[in-house]
């Protein structure tokens, strides 16, 4: 999707500081962080929402989920706990149309 954000970040024309990256993903910081760490881990593949995610898609998600078991340790909070949301459609206050999930942490959570 041209006008994307997120599709932007991965094709590297808009900054963000980015804290892991493979072939298929990209993990980066939020830039307005609600946590001490809050980081952004999307497919660099254009994917609308969580309901949008097809069969062929399901390796995708399994390298964000390997992503996120990477940075949680290199960010020192996999034992201390993290949350990870993923927000879905206007109601669910979705605010870019690209699959993300939120990885939340570094403070006691409510």
């Amino acid at each position: 999707m041209e006008d994307c954000l997120f599709c932007k970040i991965v094709r590297k024309e808009v900054p963000v500081e980015i804290v892991y990256e493979t072939e298929n993903i990209m993990i980066f910081k939020d830039i307005h962080p609600k946590t001490p760490v809050h980081l952004l881990a999307i497919p660099k593949k254009h994917i609308q929402s969580v309901i949008h995610v097809e069969d062929k898609d399901l390796p995708l998600i399994l390298d964000i989920w390997k992503g996120i078991n990477k940075v949680v340790e290199n960010f020192q909070i996999k034992d201390k706990g993290f949350r990870i949301v993923v927000n879905t459609g206007k109601e669910g206050k979705q605010a870019v149309l690209h699959l993300h999930f939120h990885i939340l942490g570094g403070q006691q959570l409510p």
